[in-house]
């Protein structure tokens, strides 16, 4: 093996836990080359590792916006089409059952076909759904674009998330993905304060209409600057994967290879059975169960909080806002939780952040507070919440190597994403049988404790 065969061999290992394309450990000289080459060049920022990190940061926002503009123009909608809590509560969770297909069976794709392409078809299906419920004219219509929005979400989420961990440097990688969750709370919030402006003069379908118009210009974008991962160019060696390879090289600024280091497996396993494999089975199912419960709370949070708080006496003007400092206090709470987490370790912080929300939320239902105390309330409820969720993310990622990493985050997210339908239809019957706020806040609170619990027992092995 060449010396540069060598050095593209090492751009696959991770830091911490140094692997061979076989999973075993390498020994001997190369493995001296390949700890060199990660401490020398895959620690350093360079500007193409920051540009994917900001397009799935931006696509990630707009995944926001897609999502939560539900819950915004729900006061507007019901009204308008004199729909039930029952049938709100179908509208937003058609969205999440749909993700949970994109999730389970369309994120694989990526370590099949690459994260590219899947990222670049999905959001091409997005633009073009967001734009039909925009021109819906039934419930049937619009459940039915907003199922389809879902799938195509569910698998760019997990794509996004598996590329930003394989071009952050390693010892980064935590923060790297939780600043792409970041972007999601961050869409939601700019949705919000366009919402309050836009939303009474030109009404609920203009507001669809002109998120699928910048969905459009994101698709675009990312056909542009959004490379191929590496690992995944390296590992799997699609077609001309060499001369691609190099030019991700070259823009990272790293030195070309002459040939593709040799695989030693002749036949990667990326069914979701994989994800049980080399010690791995314990801490999959943790990681489901927790995700499945942050998932209940967080989309119940998501879908209802609006519309709760207009019912508590709120107007919409301000029910808006309620929604939107909660999505802001996500932002700040995704980013300071992979902060803390490169310091203090992700099985430590996530429980914190989620303990933390569920107290939150039982003071949120249970206590009656001026409207400042609300929204500061809201505000650190969505850190605590949106914080706790998104390291579920990055253990995710750590957990799984680089070869399935796209199938143990979607089928992770997509096991979850039950719990996320399952949320906004249990408060739509709560709402609609008249349990009071304190009552469903903290039932909601239950599912956060559940999935601390889940989070501490996840390792990496």
């Amino acid at each position: 093996m060449s010396a540069e065969s060598v050095h593209s061999s090492a751009i696959l290992f991770e830091t911490g836990q140094v692997e061979n394309l076989s999973g075993t450990a390498p020994t001997g000289p190369d493995n001296v080359v390949r700890s060199q080459w990660i401490d020398d060049a895959q620690r350093r920022w360079s500007a193409l590792r920051v540009l994917v990190v900001a397009l799935c940061f931006l696509l990630n926002a707009l995944d926001g916006m897609d999502i939560v503009i539900m819950s915004y123009i729900a006061p507007v909608l019901s009204d308008d089409w004199a729909l039930s809590p029952e049938s709100l509560g179908v509208i937003f969770s058609a969205s999440l059952a749909g993700m949970v297909l994109g999730c389970l069976f369309v994120a694989p794709l990526a370590d099949r076909y690459g994260r590219r392409p899947t990222i670049l078809w999905m959001l091409a299906l997005i633009t073009m759904c967001m734009m039909a419920s925009g021109l819906a004219t039934s419930l049937a219509q619009l459940v039915a674009a907003r199922f389809v929005i879902g799938i195509g979400i569910g698998a760019i989420l997990a794509s996004m998330a598996a590329l930003a961990a394989e071009f952050a440097p390693p010892h980064q990688r935590t923060l790297a993905v939780a600043v792409v969750n970041a972007g999601y709370p961050l869409g939601a919030v700019l949705t919000g304060l366009i919402s309050v402006v836009l939303l009474p003069l030109h009404g609920w379908q203009a507001m669809l209409i002109g998120s699928s118009l910048l969905s459009l210009v994101a698709l675009i974008l990312a056909s542009i600057f959004l490379p191929e991962s590496l690992e995944f160019l390296l590992r799997r060696q699609p077609r001309q994967a060499l001369r691609r390879a190099n030019a991700v090289l070259d823009r990272l600024g790293e030195k070309r290879i002459r040939t593709l280091p040799t695989i030693t497996e002749d036949h990667v396993d990326h069914s979701w059975r994989a994800v049980f494999a080399r010690g791995r089975a314990a801490s999959t199912v943790c990681l489901w169960i927790g995700v499945f419960m942050a998932f209940m709370t967080l989309y119940f949070a998501i879908s209802w909080i609006t519309k709760l708080a207009t019912q508590a006496g709120l107007p919409l003007g301000s029910a808006i806002y309620v929604g939107t400092i909660f999505n802001l206090g996500a932002f700040f709470g995704t980013v300071a939780m992979g902060r803390i987490a490169q310091s203090l370790g992700l099985q430590r912080v996530a429980p914190v952040f989620l303990v933390l929300a569920a107290v939150l939320l039982v003071v949120f239902g249970a206590v009656s507070m001026p409207l400042t105390w609300v929204l500061a309330t809201s505000f650190a409820l969505g850190m605590a919440v949106y914080g706790g969720f998104n390291a579920f993310y990055a253990l995710a990622a750590e957990l799984y190597p680089a070869a399935i990493r796209g199938t143990g985050i979607g089928w992770a997210m997509g096991i979850g994403r039950f719990g996320a339908a399952g949320g906004p239809l249990l408060g739509g019957m709560m709402i609609g049988q008249g349990a009071t706020l304190s009552v469903i806040m903290g039932v909601f609170a239950v599912p956060l404790l559940v999935a601390a619990v889940m989070a501490s027992m996840v390792r990496r092995r």
